[in-house]
């Protein structure tokens, strides 16, 4: 009897330290979800875009589109530029309402 009520408590005190170290990541991730969700919803409310995931992509490869023109016109390659630019806004104006 002795020995079990032992090894019960060591059982339940590994418990205990697996779940504190369960709930304690957890929170952790549950707070990065949360503060993930609440900078897209205001990013997307002060483009005035929508909020999901074709809509990030999208103004992701427009930033991507405008660094390549700004790239563009500093290699002093203005019609590569235009054309990165003409594509950037092209894109960006879709998306941004």
């Amino acid at each position: 009897m002795q020995v079990e009520g032992f090894f019960e408590w060591l059982g339940q005190a590994i418990g205990a330290i697996i779940r504190f170290f369960v709930d304690g990541l957890a929170w952790l991730f549950n707070g990065f979800t949360h503060a993930g969700g609440n900078f897209v919803d205001g990013l997307s409310r002060t483009l005035g875009m929508d909020t999901s995931l074709i809509s990030i992509i999208a103004l992701v490869i427009g930033l991507m589109l405008l660094y390549s023109a700004v790239r563009a016109f500093m290699r002093a390659s203005i019609i590569l530029g235009i054309i990165w630019l003409a594509l950037c806004l092209w894109l960006l104006s879709w998306i941004i309402h």
